[in-house]
């Protein structure tokens, strides 16, 4: 049996869908990994084999910097970070406004190599990143079945009554102007119905009799795998198609001496990682250190992009790098603060440890709210919390109510007895059934 993987040639996508994989690695079968040469060496870290496809003008290996990209991906970059320092419906706004370029890049030419692929590789199964839009369109174009893996909250795949990039609910620290939601509802449709088109001509280029869709950000695999909690989604009243909760793909990390002698004598600490692309944000970063210096808390930080000169005066016992091994660091921490990304949230949750999350684009919005309406974490504003605030949010969450606590307990428990990888191999092995 082979298994193909297709994933954008991004670390924080493909880690999640590598580690996927190592279920059918660790069975003895084949894995080919179809990804751009930015991430070889996690490729080669996996023991897989890659073949080089890459499906957008960008990629980073393990921490983005706009420097490091192509130039229109550069500036594309540089005008995202810019947005996030204006406020959420203006990086929303900024955010819509590029999806036609940034989620669906030459999907003719990326469709053809996705079918050569396939047909290379002949596999016996096939897990796709959700927002390989090209790939997924040429496949669903050839009627080749596959695995649709959503990194991210549920919403990520829009159901009955929602538009990709608006997000379904807010955290309580947000409260948008009604008016500029209003906008922003007209130019996430404006977007769908353009990306629709695209998507449409597309696939009648790949194939003159294909079906069109009504809306292409409601596509989606047969296998639908949500890389999210179960107990984070329930109670939002979102109807799903036929899928299974992975809860998380908590990846295997070479062990670090450093790392872990820091972790011996550290006590009670936090972890804290805006991760690959929302590091840039320093200036967030430096209020969290210091309100968890005023707390007294010691903590571990991956600054990412962010110079370590940035964030003031950290004391000397605080483990600082630009890359930490996120997985076991969370493992022994009391708290965890995150932008919202997929595998911060997931990670964090399945090991047990609460959040405090500080959203600043797409689905991190939804997700903080699914954060604060389960009990698991407090959600802020990035742009307008200060340290004071934040420092009473970190006391919060670092004595996290019975309930919240309760939940935790269940979410790392469930993913103790049956893990991501399990989860996706049992299905796509006939195993199991996903759920309706």
């Amino acid at each position: 049996m082979t298994l193909l993987v297709i994933s954008p040639d991004y670390a924080s996508h493909l880690l999640p869908l590598a580690t996927l994989a190592t279920a059918w690695r660790d069975a003895g079968e084949h894995v080919v990994v179809a990804t751009g040469p930015a991430t070889d060496p996690i490729v080669r870290e996996f023991g897989m084999e890659r073949l080089d496809l890459s499906l957008g003008r960008g990629s980073n290996a393990r921490v983005i910097s706009a420097d490091e990209q192509p130039e229109d991906e550069s500036a594309s970059l540089r005008g995202f970070f810019d947005a996030t320092r204006e406020g959420m419906t203006e990086t929303l706004r900024y955010q819509a406004s590029e999806r036609l370029t940034d989620l669906m890049w030459d999907p003719v030419t990326i469709g053809r190599r996705v079918l050569a692929a396939v047909e290379e590789v002949r596999p016996s199964a096939i897990i796709v990143d959700h927002l390989a839009f090209s790939a997924r369109l040429a496949l669903q174009t050839a009627g080749i079945a596959y695995a649709d893996v959503v990194l991210g909250h549920p919403s990520a795949l829009p159901v009955a009554g929602e538009v990709y990039g608006f997000p379904p609910s807010w955290p309580a620290a947000f409260t948008p102007d009604p008016g500029a939601l209003d906008e922003l509802r007209a130019l996430c449709d404006e977007v769908s119905t353009r990306f629709t088109a695209e998507w449409n001509r597309a696939a009648r280029a790949l194939d003159p009799a294909a079906a069109l869709t009504s809306d292409a950000f409601a596509e989606h695999g047969a296998t639908v795998l949500y890389n999210y909690p179960a107990e984070l989604a329930a109670g939002d009243g979102r109807a799903l198609p036929p899928h299974a909760f992975l809860g998380s793909t908590r990846r295997v990390e070479a062990v670090d001496a450093e790392v872990e002698q820091w972790i011996a004598t550290a006590g009670d600490y936090a972890y804290v990682s805006f991760g690959s692309f929302l590091s840039v944000r320093g200036d967030v970063l430096r209020r969290v250190a210091d309100a968890l210096a005023e707390i007294g808390m010691r903590a571990a930080i991956a600054t990412g992009s962010t110079p370590r000169d940035q964030l003031g005066d950290i004391p000397s016992d605080w483990l600082v790098r630009d890359y930490l091994p996120q997985v076991r660091l969370l493992a022994g921490a009391r708290l965890a603060v995150t932008h919202g990304g997929n595998n911060s949230v997931t990670e964090a949750l399945g090991q047990g440890v609460p959040l405090l999350v500080l959203p600043f684009s797409t689905d991190q919005f939804a997700g903080a709210a699914a954060v604060e309406r389960t009990g698991v974490g407090r959600a802020l504003a990035p742009n307008t919390a200060d340290a004071s605030e934040l420092a009473e949010a970190l006391r919060a969450i670092r004595d996290l109510p019975a309930d919240g606590r309760d939940v935790l307990e269940r979410i790392a428990r469930h993913q103790d007895r049956r893990s991501g990888p399990q989860i996706a191999y049992e299905l796509l092995a006939g195993r199991a059934t996903p759920t309706s």
